[in-house]
């Protein structure tokens, strides 16, 4: 009967917008609103999405369009597009064990799954449920020796990459979360209680998973033992005197392939290319940080000209479409990542509704790219595009 729903569901679905119109039906409003909206005025996470939406292609005509393929490599490894799943906070509170679910589908998919430090599952949780290596993204935090355990935690599991993040230092004020009185970890004050229970097949998910915080602090922490004191711990953690030195001490301390988020200027760029990390993914956290500063495809391709041939380059922020990925590849990029689209699919329908998020993307970034005359995601270039003068 589940599975006879779920399929009727995902008939109707034909965009990453049906499944963001779906699960903002079945995640209460706290957490959907936590991953739909960004800082202040949300200028930047607004711009992230619409200034693809200002590049156009070039459609061409009686051109070979067959034997199409998306596959490439991301810092070495084979994707079956040029993508990953980004890491993304909170994942278990969009539905039961979410991470767990996610990582499943980008295995099967066969793209890399990015865990985060502020996941609801554990590293260990989430490997004991996969076949294949994930990425695990990490958080430059006060307490070293947290940091080093978390390290050789992700190196246990066999994470084959370390996306490190740069651009949180501090936490953007993000209005939509002061207003809802989301906290870390979440509290259920009376009003998040009402809006949890107008979400009955939520709360029945949950009932059965025991998964319900961060399941990399809970239990790893000196000093931390119980969720009440583990808000505090967090908001005075983020390091806000990090610099090149200790993104060099991480590099060491890892030994293997690392991938630095976070950068949204060339000259941070070049100083990230100098580490000899394996590549950078051109970030502005989803809009959700700096509010005003540029979106991440508009400062792309300065980007891309100052580091594009001394290290990989990889975009995030805005992506909702297969149309949005062409257009990042044809800007210099060598792979791109989704979060809220995925998010969308998981709220919405699970782990089937996170391969329906990845079957759209590429599917109409195959047929975007055939359009544009391309039958090879490497061959995909400026000449795709029409430059703006």
């Amino acid at each position: 009967m589940t599975y006879q729903i779920i399929k009727g569901s995902l008939m109707n679905i034909l965009e990453i917008k049906d499944l963001e119109k779906l699960a903002q039906k079945k995640v209460p409003k706290m957490f959907f609103d936590y991953v739909n909206s960004g800082s202040w005025t949300e200028t930047t996470y607004n711009e992230n999405v619409s200034d693809f939406q200002k590049i156009k292609l070039r459609q061409r005509v009686a051109i070979d369009m067959s034997n199409r393929t998306l596959e490439t490599k991301m810092i070495g490894q084979k994707v079956a597009m040029p993508m990953a799943i980004a890491p993304t906070g909170l994942t278990g509170m969009q539905r039961a064990d979410g991470e767990i679910l996610a990582a499943q589908a980008a295995e099967e998919f066969g793209i890399p799954y990015t865990l985060s430090t502020m996941s609801v599952c554990s590293i260990e949780a989430v490997a004991e449920k996969t076949k294949k290596p994930f990425w695990f993204q990490l958080y430059v935090m006060k307490d070293k020796k947290f940091m080093e355990r978390l390290i050789d935690r992700a190196k246990a599991a066999k994470c084959s990459a370390l996306v490190l993040t740069l651009d949180l230092q501090l936490l953007g004020q993000r209005h939509k979360d002061i207003r809802n009185g989301l906290s870390t970890p979440p509290k259920l004050v009376p009003k998040h209680i009402y809006q949890v229970l107008t979400r009955p097949a939520w709360c029945m998910r949950m009932l059965t998973t025991k998964n319900h915080f961060f399941g990399n602090i809970v239990g790893h922490v000196d000093g931390i033992k119980d969720v009440r004191s583990l808000g505090s711990w967090i908001g005075a953690q983020f390091d806000q005197q990090l610099d090149w030195k200790e993104v060099d001490w991480i590099k060491k301390r890892w030994g293997g392939k690392l991938i630095i988020k976070g950068i949204l200027d060339a000259e941070d760029a070049l100083l990230a290319a100098k580490t000899g990390a394996d590549a950078i993914i051109v970030s502005n956290h989803g809009g959700r940080q700096l509010d005003g500063a540029s979106s991440t495809i508009n400062i792309l391709p300065e980007i891309v000209d100052k580091v594009g041939k001394l290290i990989e380059v990889h975009i995030d922020g805005g992506i909702r479409s297969g149309q949005d990925v062409v257009k990042a590849m044809c800007l210099g990029a060598k792979g791109t990542y989704i979060g809220r689209a995925f998010l969308y699919g998981l709220g919405a329908l699970g782990k089937e509704g996170v391969t329906k998020a990845l079957e759209i993307i590429k599917t109409e970034a195959d047929m975007t790219m055939a359009l544009c005359g391309r039958r090879d995601v490497h061959d995909l270039n400026h000449d795709n595009i029409y430059t703006q003068k």
